[in-house]
């Protein structure tokens, strides 16, 4: 194993994403980004129909969709902790990445498998982040689900769907570890 392989699965076996609550400024400027973009659209992708894509979420974005979540929770006939439980990322929020799954018409890579490749492309995106030394997490919610919210908000099609905001910033606070899978009791080996 070569030192840069060693390094990368070294950095692997020890990720730990950060609270997001916990992520401060400064976060990554728009240079800084464009990296970690890069690595999260290197992701495994079927036929390579990209069924997926980014939106930045910075400065007055995050207040804006703050005040969305607020106003759709409210239509939603939501209680306050739902709805302020939705509006609190982006409340505390100082720069996010939403990936947007798009559901492609393919004759050939089923739907599940699209949906596979924009999670995929969420978890390149968060590492990515991590690798580069900022703090990360991914992060959904109510709101994340609901079609009209990412319609109005976001300005998603009706054949896109948010798989995840990703907040990124500087660690405040570095997170204990947590309690990991037994990899051997989840493992199965077939030999014949």
């Amino acid at each position: 194993m070569t030192s840069d392989s060693r390094s990368a699965i070294d950095f692997l076996l020890t990720r730990r994403s950060r609270p997001a609550k916990t992520l401060q400024r400064p976060v990554p400027t728009r240079d800084d980004l464009m990296p970690i973009l890069t690595a999260a659209a290197r992701c495994p992708d079927h036929g390579r129909l990209e069924p997926w894509r980014f939106i930045v979420i910075e400065g007055a974005a995050m207040a804006r969709l703050a005040k969305a979540v607020q106003k759709r929770g409210e239509a939603l006939d939501l209680d306050e902790s739902q709805i302020a439980k939705g509006r609190s990322q982006f409340d505390q929020g100082n720069l996010a990445v939403a990936v947007v799954e798009i559901q492609r018409d393919s004759e050939k890579i089923p739907a599940i498998e699209q949906t596979y490749s924009a999670g995929a492309a969420c978890l390149s995106l968060l590492n990515a982040a991590l690798a580069s030394g900022w703090g990360a997490n991914w992060l959904t919610g109510w709101a994340a689900h609901d079609q009209e919210f990412c319609a109005t908000a976001l300005g998603l099609a009706s054949n896109e769907g948010i798989v995840g905001f990703v907040h990124i910033g500087t660690e405040r606070i570095t997170p204990t570890d947590r309690t990991r899978p037994d990899v051997a009791a989840i493992t199965q080996w077939l030999d014949e």
